[in-house]
């Protein structure tokens, strides 16, 4: 096969792959991004490419998959789960002043929460307080328990249901 010429193929198609990764992630910035990332895919690997017909669809598909691992690297950047946003609105405090009414409501929130843990199950009650005081993962639960691990995700599940109701129940009252 003859010499492929990259900075040709730069300039003919790296608008085209702009336009494309901007269509996925609907972000100019991150779409340069991405089109760079995809010259060099292609450059480590431009020998695979059999027939020059074939570039240009070929390195849509680098594009469509590289803008693809760039919305999910940002989405997993900014997650946050809920419980952990919870922990954090509830410790982290940006007011002095208010220091005090913030202790005050955290005091009777874990006793809400100590008071709705102690109605549940026993089999609910202790993989949750495995879970959230020892930071055991479902396997490491499993195995101390001796429970298959889909038996510890149903209780874990269940428990957090019964929770979170008991808790609604006393927040509604």
């Amino acid at each position: 096969m003859a010499e492929i010429d990259i900075a040709l193929i730069y300039s003919l198609y790296s608008r085209r792959l702009h336009t494309i990764a901007y269509s996925v992630l609907k972000d100019h910035f991150l779409a340069e991004d991405v089109v760079q990332e995809t010259f060099l895919k292609a450059y480590k690997n431009i020998d695979s490419v059999c027939d020059q017909q074939k570039i240009a669809p070929w390195l849509a598909q680098i594009a469509v998959r590289t803008a693809i691992d760039f919305l999910r690297a940002e989405k997993r950047k900014n997650w946050l789960p809920s419980d952990q946003s919870m922990i954090e609105a509830i410790l982290f405090v940006s007011n002095s002043q208010d220091l005090t009414e913030k202790e005050v409501e955290q005091n009777f929130f874990q006793k809400v929460l100590n008071d709705s843990m102690a109605q549940l199950k026993k089999e609910y009650k202790e993989v949750l307080v495995l879970q959230l005081k020892y930071g055991l993962k479902e396997k490491e639960i499993a195995c101390q328990l001796q429970l298959r691990s889909s038996t510890i995700k149903n209780r874990l599940y269940r428990a957090r249901k019964q929770l979170q109701a008991a808790l609604i129940n006393k927040f509604s009252a």
